[in-house]
């Protein structure tokens, strides 16, 4: 086979610890001529929990398509209770970007999208206010400008009217600066992603730099986690510091930690494209 044409694939799997899991993976892609590129599993032993994350490919006509191999794998998966899921290593989640006035992280992450460094399909930018409709369009991305008015429920209707007639898999607030209401998060249960100027746990909330200023801290972060109902407590993805001191004013802290969020958000959605972020409670499991 042309190694630049051979079928690959991501499994992904969360189920009880025991026994055999891994052997019965193997045995799985062995039958049917999968070459393993790359294998990652983690056991939690206080949970009781296994997470794996499989990258294999086909080394001949055996394996070629992806619902039949779905479909192979799933008397596995009831054998050990998974949920589990395989797709394809080229498949692109689709994504829809929330952002308010703030440009950084949307910037970085219409770049990298632009660029090929960012493999994701972004389906659209959905606003509350207009500002950063000139940057989107100019990436040819659809800008849809939805304010609140004084009616958050028939905004936040709006937004998942965007999100399911774009097929969008996930919704990445890029500094969307609204709390988002229990039904939406709920709907979006794992699927909606933010962005937090602050190193969670501390400093929750809004400006977090100036009272991070306030009691002289020495570092600043930001924080990426999954979108629940306990505002700013979901689990957490990715985090940064940079190390600032007595001379930082709130507004370096605040320039830095821009630079900071825009990285530290990157990185989440990179990973989650790349089927590497595996949830596990109110933590998560991050395969790097």
């Amino acid at each position: 086979m042309n190694n630049s044409v051979v079928p690959s694939w991501v499994l992904t799997l969360v189920c009880a610890d025991r026994v055999g899991i891994v052997a019965a993976v193997s045995q799985f892609l062995a039958e049917r001529g999968g070459f393993i590129t790359d294998s990652q599993q983690y056991a939690d032993r206080e949970a009781g929990r296994f997470f794996m994350r499989v990258a294999f490919e086909a080394t001949d006509a055996r394996m070629s398509d992806t619902q039949e191999l779905q479909a192979a794998f799933a008397a596995t998966g009831a054998e050990f209770d998974m949920d589990w899921r395989i797709s394809g290593a080229q498949e692109k989640p689709r994504m829809l970007l929330a952002v308010s006035k703030g440009s950084h992280c949307l910037a970085d992450l219409l770049h990298r999208w632009q660029t090929g460094t960012l493999a994701v399909d972004i389906m659209g930018v959905v606003s509350n206010h207009p500002d950063m409709r000139r940057i989107t369009e100019w990436h040819g991305i659809p800008y849809h400008e939805l304010p609140a008015n004084g009616d958050k429920a028939g905004q936040e209707a709006a937004i998942l009217d965007v999100f399911g007639r774009t097929r969008s898999d996930y919704l990445i607030l890029a500094r969307y600066m609204q709390v988002l209401s229990e039904d939406l998060v709920g709907r979006l249960e794992g699927r909606c992603v933010n962005i937090h100027h602050s190193f969670l746990p501390g400093f929750k909330g809004a400006r977090p730099y100036h009272r991070a200023h306030e009691r002289g801290v020495k570092l600043i972060g930001a924080t990426a986690h999954f979108v629940t109902a306990d505002l700013d407590e979901g689990p957490i993805i990715e985090q940064a510091v940079e190390r600032v001191d007595h001379r930082a004013t709130a507004e370096d802290m605040i320039r830095i930690g821009r630079d900071i969020e825009a990285q530290v958000l990157a990185r989440a959605v990179g990973w989650i494209a790349d089927r590497r972020v595996l949830l596990n409670g109110s933590k998560t499991v991050v395969f790097r």
